[in-house]
């Protein structure tokens, strides 16, 4: 088992999140740069001759220059393998990103340096901390002229209620941005945008002892109130405590230009050092350990149509527990079958390489004939155990979808359970009635959007909107309630979900707690479990 181990404890699995436009694609490139999996760094805005991320794939990703779905990475770099799962920025899919949450170790979080914390990065932090996964902190595009040092710190404490520890620290921002100070080896690294677009940049090295030649490169202002906030630094930050960062209790805040290359490396090596190989997982017989236990996994993300050659669909594992090797049998629990998975391969954006072989740490993606679902769990034929499920967020928006032209009934029904499937956008019908009526609920009504673009582009259906007034979802936690008994409110309406469970719709919240009184012994809940 030794090799097994060491292939183990080489990997590392982090999520990168942000708000919309903090940088977090650009630094993503950079890392890839860094570990060889591509040459240049293409430029990522939606421009029609630009080259699009090679983490965006979706056709409406490309025309909005926007993730609005997780993609997985891996590289090597400095003898560590890096799984990087990349999350969509825009709040209207923060559920996509709170289940690649659940797949990754740790998390780097991007705050763009002019902007400050932003309302989407409180919304993803709140997950973070749901999880205790350790954060890290990386300020970008201080190419830009950037808010106070200080105050930037202040609000990720206040803001997102976690204790900070700068490992470097910024000499100006925008024109005047000299370099960073690191703390640890007290030397300047200056700044140079040459770096643009490649790993050779060229920066110096200056131990904070040698003054003048650190006049000589940053002028003596800046040497001055380096000096100055150095001593105010070191008074007044919380101390370098590592069992608190991997409790995440404290995020290492780091500075620089992902734009321009400044700082990515530096930060890449202390992160490096400072996560930890991948981490037991809690499952209903207790902590599954990732070496000393075979092969685990669990799904976190079905895509379907991620390839228009390919007409398929992926469901995504995180392998929690040993090695996956591509031609044993294994079991998925939930469908209560033994099967081989097919087609394991590790997906780069739409490009797919087809693997032997993974281990824990690692992301593999599984051709899915329409078996799995979100929160399974895949082990060994002779084990028997399910991890945590996933939880379902509650959509706040909601609308009846109608067919354009009914003749295409068959595609449409097909169309909107895949991508319902996949964790987007959730469907329901009518109490009562078939698939006759159905209903769509969304987190954020951007989804709203790309389901009446996908069902054309994917499923060649046309369909109309309708929004519903509702904004309250419920799901009733005890099932032998008779539901033409109950007693509610007029602005409430009975749905079912696909799979028969009974649920509410509600306008005004005040009626939830109306219908619970008028209802004895009635349980209602916020989430639904997948």
């Amino acid at each position: 088992m030794g090799n097994y181990a060491d292939e183990i404890n080489k990997r590392r699995t982090f999520a990168i999140i942000s708000h919309p436009d903090a940088g977090k694609t650009t630094l993503t490139e950079k890392f890839l740069l860094y570990g060889g999996a591509i040459n240049l760094a293409g430029s990522v805005k939606g421009k029609a001759t630009a080259r699009h991320a090679v983490s965006d794939w979706m056709e409406i990703e490309k025309e909005r220059g926007i993730s609005v779905t997780s993609s997985v990475l891996q590289f090597e770099y400095d003898g560590f393998c890096i799984n990087i799962l990349d999350t969509p920025g825009h709040q209207d899919f923060s559920e996509d990103t709170y289940r690649t949450l659940m797949a990754a170790d740790s998390a780097v979080m991007v705050i763009d340096a002019s902007k400050g914390v932003e309302a989407q990065t409180r919304k993803l932090f709140k997950v973070c901390v749901m999880r205790h996964i350790p954060i890290f902190t990386f300020i970008n595009k201080m190419d830009r002229d950037a808010n106070d040092t200080f105050t930037l710190l202040d609000e990720i404490e206040k803001e997102l209620g976690i204790a900070t520890c700068p490992i470097n620290w910024p000499i100006g921002s925008g024109k005047s941005f000299k370099g960073v100070y690191e703390r640890e080896s007290k030397c300047v690294i200056t700044y140079s945008d040459t770096e643009k677009g490649t790993k050779e940049g060229h920066a110096t090295r200056i131990p904070i002892g040698e003054e003048n030649v650190l006049t000589e490169h940053i002028g003596e202002e800046y040497k001055a109130q380096l000096f100055d906030e150095i001593e105010l630094l070191d008074g007044a930050s919380a101390e370098y405590d590592l069992e608190r960062i991997q409790a995440g209790d404290l995020t290492p805040v780091f500075f620089g230009s992902a734009l321009t290359n400044f700082g990515v490396e530096i930060f890449l090596k202390h992160f490096l050092a400072m996560t930890t190989t991948p981490l037991p997982r809690r499952a209903d017989i207790g902590l599954i350990d990732p070496v000393e236990n075979d092969f685990s996994a669990f799904v976190f993300k079905i895509q379907a149509n991620m390839n228009k050659a390919h007409r398929d669909r992926v469901a995504f594992m995180r392998i929690c527990s040993g090695r996956f090797d591509a031609g044993a049998e294994v079991k998925h629990v939930q469908g209560g079958k033994v099967m081989r998975l097919s087609q394991p391969q590790q997906i780069m954006a739409d490009e797919r390489k087809i693997l032997n072989e993974a281990y824990a740490g690692d992301i593999i993606g599984v051709f899915d004939p329409g078996i799995f679902s979100i929160g399974d769990t895949i082990c060994m034929p002779k084990e028997q155990f399910e991890y945590e499920g996933i939880p379902t967020f509650a959509p706040e928006h909601f609308a009846r979808v109608r067919q354009i032209d009914t003749m295409k009934r068959k595609q449409f029904v097909k169309g909107i359970t895949q991508i319902a499937q996949e964790g987007a956008i959730q469907i329901f019908q009518e109490y009562n009635t078939g698939m006759e009526e159905i209903i769509v609920g969304v987190v954020g009504v951007l989804q709203f959007d790309v389901l009446k673009y996908r069902l054309e582009n994917e499923y060649n259906v046309e369909i109309k909107l309708e929004n519903l007034p509702y904004e309250h979802i419920r799901w009733i936690e005890n099932k032998e309630i008779d539901l033409d008994k109950l007693t509610g409110t007029s602005d409430m309406k009975k749905i079912k979900d696909l799979k028969g469970n009974p649920l509410l719709l509600f306008v005004n919240q005040w009626s939830i707690g109306m219908t619970i009184e008028r209802n004895d012994g009635l349980e209602l809940s916020e989430f639904g479990r997948n």
